[in-house]
């Protein structure tokens, strides 16, 4: 069954309430825009049924270049997202709030993961319609003695008020991990005009509600059936009109679902909204490997 929340945030979630009384919460004021960002964009994604895939990616292939790091299949992204304990990030999502915001450690690549092993302690926020995503890159224990110990770590001047920044909010909104997603990613990037055009399909969109550690090896769950993968455009300005005259082609249709708003409904920690992908049942699991 899907639920939609019909009442106003602010009546059922102190921790979002009026404008006028958030002013004083520890962390509201990291809603700002940063001078910072390293992207500024457009988003917009679209479920794809498997049977098409081989003509989309013939088609990108032929209007794009494939990302340098995504030869061979693609690469792995695995994400440990930090909420509260009432979800608040993930409420935000769901209300549709002009301005909101998430906060991850991600990595990129396989598995193998150690206290060594680089990764992004990343704040991606929405302000109106436009996703500004900033990051630093940082050694894995760091970004764990940063996020999960509340601990200030040392990057260098360039990241360190970014990190103050990742401080404040986990320290001042008392955040913890709540969710894990991994998949598969195929990358295409724009040439010539379009070179601000960025194109992503992510198969196999896994997850967990436990045992966050990126390196873990235990079974993680199907969020998203397998059959469907997560088409993803990301643009600075406009989407070229090839590109929406592919979409339409194929009769796809936008949507608003968020991998992380997927894990925690996929795991029973919010009633499923009407952004939901149901999963195949049948399929449910998975092994580790993407």
């Amino acid at each position: 069954m899907l639920f939609r929340r019909r009442q106003p945030i602010a009546e059922q979630l102190p921790e979002t309430a009026r404008p006028q009384e958030r002013a004083a919460e520890p962390g509201h004021a990291l809603r700002a825009p940063s001078r910072l960002h390293a992207f500024n964009r457009y988003e917009i994604k679209y479920l794809v049924p498997r049977e098409i895939l081989g003509d989309l990616r013939d088609e990108l292939g032929r209007r794009m270049e494939v990302d340098a790091y995504a030869a061979a299949g693609g690469y792995g992204v695995w994400s440990v997202y930090y909420d509260t304990t009432r979800l608040r990030f993930y409420w935000e999502k769901i209300e549709g709030l002009r301005f909101r915001r998430k906060l991850r450690i991600r990595h990129y690549g396989d598995r193998c993961v150690d206290d060594d092993t680089p990764v992004f302690v990343e704040i991606k926020q929405r302000v109106n319609r436009v996703t500004q995503k900033r990051r630093v890159q940082v050694p894995y224990g760091q970004a764990r003695q940063l996020c999960d110990q509340r601990r200030m770590i040392d990057c260098g001047d360039s990241g360190h008020g970014f990190l103050e920044e990742v401080l404040g909010l986990v320290a001042g909104l008392d955040l913890r991990p709540i969710a894990m997603t991994g998949y598969r990613r195929e990358a295409f990037v724009g040439r010539g005009a379009e070179v601000g055009l960025r194109v992503t399909l992510d198969h196999r969109v896994l997850g967990r509600d436990r045992d966050f550690h990126l390196g873990a090896d235990v079974e993680n769950k199907f969020i998203v059936p397998p059959r469907l993968a997560v088409l993803e455009v990301k643009a600075n300005e406009r989407v070229p009109y090839w590109l929406t005259d592919l979409t339409a082609r194929h009769s796809l249709a936008v949507v608003r679902m968020s991998k992380y708003c997927q894990s925690v409904e996929a795991f029973g920690k919010a009633p499923r909204s009407a952004f939901h992908v149901p999963e195949d049942h049948d399929r449910s699991t998975d092994h580790h490997a993407l």
